[in-house]
């Protein structure tokens, strides 16, 4: 049975991680850090939780010796918009904070790292239709570039130290739980939550302005997934991974099917510059190839669920 520690474990995509790693792996064994509490309740009560900044290197080793980690999942990150605001503090986080929990696993012989890259690594001289897993690297946010490097820092790990640290390159993500970070897709998910509260959106892109997406679902089960694949399969160490590529102007076309009546207008800031500058498809051929990644969600299906839920919860 793994020992998994999860950084950034009160983030979008953490707080949900952690409870599904929980329900397969038992609650004692995964292990939630942050420098904040989370903001998902139900996280905290249903397994160890602690109070972490991946800065403080000196703090990870005491973790490791508390609960006999051998698993890695690390997510704390600043995200792009965020990280524009923010660019000195961004590559602090997402560089320095990579490279300290790569030297701990190095030090520690830590089984297996698990960190998310991004399609913000690709740029605007990268392909923006099918865009495939080797290709030109060119980045024009920090947060693409702290991803590029960190890309580059999973694979030289391994080829120096033999650290098994696996990486996939995650589209937007959408989810019906936590409220997303300050990242440029974020748009999907504040329509979702204006669509049922007020009718009515005003977006931060232009109405036809297509990027990758995935529904949470689908992005916990390709993490573990990547996690539990055999190494034996997996001829590189970062993969691209999608699930539906979309414009706001088609979905809000998909959501006008459940509240008939929204209605939406686009007013285009600093964020349409970085949305112009990464793919609008993915190539993820290599990934459903090696280690079996295939989605259940595509924007009819994804929609319909997130509807319903929401509209529950709120």
């Amino acid at each position: 049975m793994r020992r998994i520690l999860v950084t950034g474990s009160s983030g979008q995509i953490g707080s949900e991680l952690v409870l599904a790693l929980r329900e397969k792996y038992d609650n004692d064994n995964v292990i939630a850090s942050d420098i904040r509490p989370p903001q998902f309740k139900i996280q905290k009560r249903s397994g160890p939780f602690i109070v972490m900044d991946v800065l403080d290197k000196d703090s990870i080793p005491k973790i490791f010796d508390e609960y006999e980690i051998d698993t890695i999942f690390h997510l704390a990150a600043i995200l792009s918009a965020k990280g524009e605001n923010i660019p000195q503090t961004a590559w602090e986080v997402n560089i320095h904070g990579l490279f300290n929990i790569l030297e701990f696993g190095r030090k520690h012989d830590i089984e297996r790292i698990i960190w998310p890259s991004s399609i913000a690594a690709f740029g605007p001289t990268s392909p923006r239709e099918n865009t495939p897993n080797d290709t030109i690297l060119q980045p024009n946010t920090i947060y693409g570039i702290s991803k590029v490097s960190g890309e580059l820092l999973v694979s030289y790990y391994f080829k120096k130290y033999g650290l098994d640290a696996r990486s996939m390159r995650l589209p937007g993500i959408i989810s019906s739980e936590v409220l997303p970070g300050g990242g440029t897709t974020d748009y999907a998910v504040e329509m979702f939550y204006e669509a049922i509260k007020k009718k009515f959106y005003t977006c931060f892109l232009k109405g036809d302005t297509v990027l990758p997406m995935m529904y949470m679902p689908d992005c916990i089960r390709c993490m573990i997934d990547l996690l539990e694949a055999e190494p034996s399969k997996l001829k590189r160490h970062v993969y691209n991974v999608t699930a539906m590529s979309f414009s706001p102007g088609e979905l809000a076309v998909e959501i006008k099917k459940h509240i008939p009546d929204f209605k939406i207008e686009y007013k285009p800031d600093f964020r349409q510059e970085i949305a112009d500058s990464w793919p609008k498809t993915i190539d993820d051929s290599l990934a459903r190839e090696e280690w079996g990644w295939n989605p259940s969600y595509d924007i009819v299906s994804m929609t319909k669920d997130m509807v319903f839920k929401l509209r529950k919860k709120l």
